[in-house]
């Protein structure tokens, strides 16, 4: 009686482990830049509704919100690190208390990837009561995943009117 041994030879294994090799380095960079890519577009989205709730939180409670980076104990200049949203009785733009007036925190967001640049045009955005820029300032933040000069860039820009809208160009962190 004759037994048939089968399975794959050395040489068949080899070659399979070599195509696999070839596909993955082809393959795993374009994965990367899909994932910057949806990394942007989540978190230009998150800081996007963040300000929408800021403004509508103004109008809400007929008082000036201020958005402002936050390091843990108070704001900042570094956007990465995260940002709060508050009721700012206090000084302007400053998570603060003034003459035992306390500012409220209504939302706190967690930081962004370390490897990600955001730049903004203003330190702190700050929405009166009527759901109006303070100040009759305008701003932009731009998030670029991975480096300043990422194709993947999202941008978003804040109007006098309050008007949070999509910056539609090609953008650069800088």
């Amino acid at each position: 009686m004759k037994h048939d041994l089968k399975g794959f030879t050395l040489v068949e294994l080899m070659v399979t482990v070599a195509v696999a090799a070839i596909l993955l380095t082809v393959g795993v960079p374009s994965l990367v830049s899909l994932y910057e890519g949806q990394r942007a577009n989540s978190n230009i989205s998150k800081i996007n509704s963040s300000m929408q709730f800021a403004r509508s939180q103004a109008v809400s409670y007929g008082s000036r919100v201020s958005v402002c980076p936050f390091n843990g104990t108070s704001c900042d200049s570094d956007w990465t690190q995260g940002f709060s949203i508050f009721i700012d009785n206090g000084t302007l733009g400053s998570l603060d208390s003034t003459n035992g007036i306390q500012d409220t925190v209504l939302r706190s967001v967690e930081g962004f990837n370390s490897d990600d640049f955001i730049s903004s045009s203003l330190s702190r955005y700050t929405f009166n009561a009527d759901g109006l820029m303070n100040l009759s300032q305008t701003g932009n933040i731009i998030y670029c995943p991975g480096k300043k000069t990422h194709a993947d860039s999202r941008g978003i820009t804040i109007g006098v009117s309050g008007r949070i809208s999509n910056i539609e160009t090609a953008v650069t962190c800088q």
